[in-house]
């Protein structure tokens, strides 16, 4: 996967968040920035040392991408020209028109969590969970935030609609509409936490 993300002529860093399995190895000869945690902290602290680096070099915006294989890497560019042509701060990939190939409780989540945030917020999304997202540096830079785990995709959201920031989504199909099978989202524990998030901020 990370070879496909340089082939979209783009600088790619990569977190290693304390693996242990290896995997983190297989990218240091490849012409990308590697940021490592000594332990696993979470998705969340992950993205945040990522928004970091990004940051501190200089950049106008951030595409975050699982590396679970669930994304289409070929759809970065058409991800980073839409959000520039939209001027939008944060659109998300959206995996809408794969939300029956999920199982259970993910795809009932992924329809609430759309329908909780029209609701709350009148952003016409499609997509909430979706990891697959451009952020602009002004948001990030403004942004303050704190979660280490899942939750901190839905902080986000939560945050830059109350500071008055511009959310969009795009249909990206996904490779793998529901990921279970490389994913570390804990259904029932993780969704308890991001449902947390969004009534804290509501």
């Amino acid at each position: 996967m990370v070879s496909e993300v340089l082939e979209c002529g783009i600088a790619v860093v990569v977190i290693d968040d304390g693996s242990t399995d290896g995997t983190a190895d297989t990218v240091r000869d490849l012409p990308v920035q590697v940021v490592t945690h000594e332990e696993n902290l979470g998705k969340g602290a992950a993205l945040r040392s990522g928004f970091a680096w990004a940051l501190a070099h200089g950049y106008e915006g951030v595409v975050t991408l699982d590396a679970d294989g669930q994304h289409d890497p070929t759809a970065i560019v058409k991800l980073a020209l839409e959000a520039e042509r939209l001027e939008a701060d944060i659109l998300i990939g959206s995996r809408y028109a794969q939300f029956n190939e999920m199982a259970g409780l993910r795809a009932w989540w992924n329809r609430f969590g759309v329908w909780c945030m029209r609701k709350r917020t009148g952003f016409e999304i499609t997509d909430s969970q979706s990891g697959f997202r451009w952020y602009s540096a002004r948001l990030l830079r403004q942004l303050t935030l704190q979660s280490n785990g899942y939750q901190l995709e839905m902080e986000i959201l939560m945050k830059a609609w109350r500071h008055g920031f511009f959310i969009a989504s795009l249909p990206v199909p996904a490779r793998v509409a529901d990921g279970r099978g490389t994913s570390h989202f804990r259904p029932v524990r993780d969704t308890w936490r991001i449902c947390k998030i969004f009534l804290r901020n509501m």
